[in-house]
């Protein structure tokens, strides 16, 4: 699976809205996507199903929010500050489901995600006349130092290509 090829998968009456010119909105659907055949796996099992309700909860919040800020002018900007929240708590799943999922799946859907808050950090702003950052946050990985930074827009490219799943 890919992103080009779930593109051709979406219904019409999504792809019709006026709603799908919005990229964030359809990258939350992807990570959507993704996340359906992610949570499948823990599903399977009794102690990580909270886990994997969690994350799918977490994820579909993102794309919600978008949704319902962009059908209402009055409070746009207020469900496009939620958003992030709801793509850096998909991550925080992400990180606990490493274990069940595998470390690739997890670091790619982790890195896919940082992507859509870049891409949601912009919107509110525009919405409010201000500006919302994430800052860089240290964090150790596997023992080196590193820093939670946003990827590049040439990392989307290939976050959208090259997709593990579980």
């Amino acid at each position: 699976m890919n992103y080009s090829g779930w593109l051709k998968t979406v219904p019409a009456a999504l792809t019709g809205d006026s709603l799908w010119k919005m990229e964030a909105y359809r990258l939350a659907l992807f990570a959507g996507e993704l996340a359906w055949h992610d949570v499948t796996k823990p599903m399977r099992d009794s102690g990580t199903l909270e886990l994997a309700s969690q994350l799918y909860e977490a994820i579909g919040s993102i794309e919600a929010n978008l949704s319902e800020g962009y059908s209402s002018a009055r409070d746009r900007a207020r469900f496009y500050e939620y958003s992030p929240g709801s793509a850096s708590k998909s991550r925080t799943w992400y990180c606990e489901a490493r274990h069940i999922l595998g470390e690739a799946v997890a670091e790619h859907r982790m890195r896919f995600l940082m992507q859509i808050v870049g891409s949601l950090l912009t919107m509110a702003p525009q919405q409010r006349g201000q500006v919302l950052r994430e800052e860089t946050v240290p964090h150790t990985v596997k023992g080196d130092r590193q820093s939670c930074v946003l990827a590049s827009s040439g990392d989307l490219s290939g976050l959208l290509t090259n997709i593990p799943l579980p």
